[in-house]
């Protein structure tokens, strides 16, 4: 397990715990009441970190390197083999940035589509840090078409650090691709859920964001744009990251607030990185209550919810 700056304090007891464990298992010596004490103290410490985090310890949590990624949910939560993955968008090729197919839920088909970093450099480098280029939108707008022809429900998945800023991206149309993903999916003919699961920054987050339902994980982050970019372009370097992430409200609990999202999803003690398990049993429960609301509701509902649901986001009166 690795440990951010601010969990050093439950690194620190953790280590001990994780020692105690040892001594006893190694020498036989009855440690069962020390090691008891520790627990609760881990357990209490990790309360004390996690109620009080910034929203830049926040930002920083959902980029924790054992944070779960889009694959790891899918695999988890949907049936054994019962998740076929598709390629390609039929135009240029296919990116790795952007995972989708079809898997089943319970006993429910859904067309899963989303973000994918990497563990390891060279996985990281293969799938692009999670920043898709143009053909990876394509891809994802041909999968969800595909969905609304079958008649499936549709579930996103976003953890991207933004869309790829590379020449070639651009030449390939990166913009154009964003936008008509957000033009396309807004007209979709089925439900479509939402879920933030770590990072979702700017259009590389919305070009596969629109959706009926959006929830938030609780150590994730949504906004224009990143705290360290913001930054840069307010005052020239990342100094200021602390203070951008507190002024561009972007943690779940200021999207909820602000009428963004739907729902928050609260994670496991210590983050979904501290019990991933948990954390796949709670996104998929969330998942089925949402589907379940949708399921009750016809086609043009659903449609024109979803248009006055965008319509609406920052609208207000004059007095």
């Amino acid at each position: 397990m690795e440990y951010l700056d601010f969990e050093k304090p439950i690194q620190e007891i953790q280590d001990q715990y994780i020692n105690c464990l040892l001594i006893e298992k190694k020498s036989g010596v009855n440690m069962k009441e020390v090691c008891n004490q520790l627990k609760y103290k881990l357990k209490e410490t990790i309360k004390k970190v996690h109620n009080n985090l910034t929203p830049w310890q926040r930002v920083q949590l959902s980029r924790h390197p054992n944070r779960p990624y889009t694959l790891d949910y899918i695999q988890y939560i949907t049936k054994k083999d019962s998740f076929i993955e598709l390629h390609g968008d039929r135009y240029f090729g296919d990116d790795k940035a952007i995972v989708g197919g079809f898997g089943k839920i319970e006993d429910v088909t859904f067309m899963l589509i989303g973000t994918q970093k990497g563990r390891n450099t060279k996985d990281r480098q293969y799938r692009r840090f999670g920043m898709p280029n143009p053909e990876g939108y394509r891809k994802a707008l041909r999968l969800m078409k595909l969905s609304e022809k079958f008649r499936k429900p549709i579930v996103t998945f976003i953890d991207t650090p933004g869309a790829f800023p590379g020449i070639e991206a651009e030449k390939r149309g990166q913009g154009e691709a964003i936008g008509k993903n957000i033009y396309e999916i807004m007209c979709l003919k089925v439900p479509i859920i939402v879920l933030i699961i770590g990072e979702g920054a700017s259009g590389g987050a919305l070009g596969i964001g629109i959706g009926d339902k959006i929830s938030m994980m609780e150590n994730s982050w949504y906004s224009v744009i990143s705290p360290e970019s913001c930054s840069t372009i307010l005052w020239g370097n990342w100094d200021k990251k602390e203070e951008s992430a507190e002024a561009l409200k972007l943690t779940a609990e200021d999207m909820y607030k602000l009428d963004l999202i739907d729902n928050i999803i609260k994670e496991p003690l210590g983050g979904a990185h501290f019990c991933p398990e948990k954390a796949f049993k709670l996104v998929k429960k969330q998942i089925m209550k949402h589907y379940k609301e949708l399921y009750t509701i016809d086609v043009k509902s659903i449609i024109k919810n979803r248009k006055n649901k965008y319509i609406s986001i920052g609208s207000f009166n004059e007095g």
